[in-house]
């Protein structure tokens, strides 16, 4: 993707605008004063966006490729010009490589996912167009889904995924005793998976949480002899952007299993609305039941366990 681009115009319905503006509020956009004939100017995310009465949208800044690829194509414009030609421009993106993400590290409930998926000349431009990005960008779970859907007809079968739930994410946690180790060895497993559906694949990218050596030293032997690259922001690549979707879906679906098996609707994070229902849970149901719902090396564990005493 051009992420050098640092300003972009187009031309936007009076549906459009007003679809925009809607959305710039529901995602915390701040507003600020238009300059003449402007309808609004909102700002966001390293990038600035002013609104004409005539229709005309202009984007200014460093995040100008990602507002126009992870906003304006895929949820106002519909089209993806600018994205597709992004991606046919970029070699790296469409040399055959995969790319690894995970979900749920950072919330006290609920599972771990991590996934990997493969792309080439064929499947990185079709994956734009359907609109995938990080997944931390998209605020809808029914457009996680829908996204989810589309990347696994695209890359047929070219995907894997593992999930662990509560019990065994702390089983393994209190034999590994430390995050990283536990994503690499996560990673890990994803690639060699993945390398048996695509044994052709010549290099994995992920983002970089750690020494990469955490990673190599978890691999197999088919593993081994892949090229591992880590870079900050690696969700700007089209395989790890994919990957980070399927990854969130099963960290949602497993969310949703657990609130309906527990009747009780969990929130994601680790903020006070979690320590809040932590304590809820704790209440009715007993410290048992946080060993299949929650990472007990969290600090929110053991807070709420101080507070019961």
């Amino acid at each position: 993707m051009n992420e050098q681009m640092t300003s972009f115009v187009c031309t936007l319905t009076a549906e459009q605008r007003a679809e925009l503006k809607t959305l710039m509020e529901e995602r915390g956009w701040e507003f600020q004063t238009p300059p003449p004939y402007a309808e609004y100017r909102a700002a966001h995310d390293r990038v600035t966006v002013v609104v004409y009465s005539s229709g005309k949208l202009v984007a200014q800044g460093r995040g100008t490729a990602d507002f126009v690829s992870f906003i304006l194509e895929p949820e106002i414009l519909k089209s993806f010009a600018f994205t597709v030609a992004a991606a046919e421009a970029d070699a790296e993106e469409l040399s055959p490589h995969g790319g690894v993400d995970e979900s749920g590290k950072g919330d006290f409930f609920g599972p771990l996912a991590v996934a990997a998926v493969y792309v080439d000349q064929s499947t990185a431009p079709r994956l734009r167009q359907l609109g995938v990005c990080d997944s931390k960008l998209v605020k809808s779970s029914t457009r996680i889904f829908e996204l989810a859907k589309g990347i696994r007809s695209v890359v047929d079968g070219g995907f894997a995924l593992l999930v662990l739930k509560p019990e065994t994410y702390n089983r393994l946690y209190s034999r590994i005793g430390n995050l990283n180790r536990l994503l690499a060895w996560g990673h890990a497993r994803v690639i060699e998976n993945l390398l048996e559906q695509v044994p052709e694949c010549p290099r994995m990218l992920s983002d970089k949480f750690g020494n990469e050596l955490l990673i190599k030293r978890a691999l197999m032997e088919r593993g081994r002899k892949i090229t591992l690259q880590q870079r900050t922001k690696a969700e700007s690549d089209v395989a790890v952007a994919a990957a980070s979707i399927l990854a969130r879906e099963a960290f949602l679906r497993g969310m949703n299993a657990l609130s309906d098996d527990l009747r009780v609707e969990l929130p994601r994070g680790a903020g006070a609305q979690v320590a809040q229902t932590g304590r809820k849970l704790l209440a009715e149901q007993g410290s048992e039941v946080f060993c299949r719902c929650a990472k007990l090396h969290f600090k929110t564990w053991t807070d709420l366990q101080m507070e019961a005493k």
